[in-house]
């Protein structure tokens, strides 16, 4: 077993969770996610985080996490979109573990995510606009946070796991200057 730490960005519905459990499987890691950690310790759902503390109380609990699963080992942790706002959480990141953008553009988000009422961002009349804005704020900071970029598109998990094992693979050889990782 890898004491190396994989640390999994991106916007939601990117595929971090789904990715995150199929690499954590396939490299004998642990898998966490930092939004289902926040819930088991809090005991209610990030909608009702949100209600009752506002992003801002969300934010900080968000970052407490981070600060706490990246120091463990032998992780891969997927972490919520919006973890990368903080610098602190981007320092954490880059510094404890390997960084693995996972990338997709916001329609295909959309398409994703547009049936799931547990996304408190995307609880408004344009959820594509919403997505179009996050990217927009967002994507700089996930560039500036990984060592990995990787893709997403329309490939089945499988397809990525394999490919983001070959990246992981190809950084220990050569890293790219740019952090992508084509085949």
């Amino acid at each position: 077993m890898s004491s190396e730490n994989i640390f999994l960005i991106g916007l939601m519905g990117a595929g971090k969770t789904t990715v995150g459990r199929a690499l954590a499987r396939e490299r004998g890691l642990t898998f966490l996610d930092s939004d289902h950690e926040i819930i088991a310790r809090c005991g209610v759902s990030i909608p009702t985080i949100f209600e009752i503390e506002g992003e801002a109380g969300f934010r900080r609990r968000e970052a407490a996490m981070i600060e706490e699963l990246t120091q463990r080992q032998g992780i891969v942790l997927a972490t919520g979109g919006g973890a990368v706002l903080d610098p602190d959480n981007r320092q954490r990141l880059k510094t404890r573990g390997t960084v693995v953008y996972l990338h997709a553009q916001p329609h295909e988000l959309w398409l994703r995510t547009r049936h799931d009422r547990n996304r408190p961002l995307l609880q408004t009349a344009d959820p594509l606009k919403k997505l179009q804005e996050l990217y927009a704020v967002r994507h700089p900071l996930y560039l500036e946070t990984a060592h990995i970029v990787l893709d997403t598109g329309r490939q089945s998990v499988s397809s990525l796991v394999a490919k983001l094992q070959r990246c992981l693979a190809e950084r220990t050889a050569k890293p790219r200057a740019d952090g992508t990782c084509d085949d």
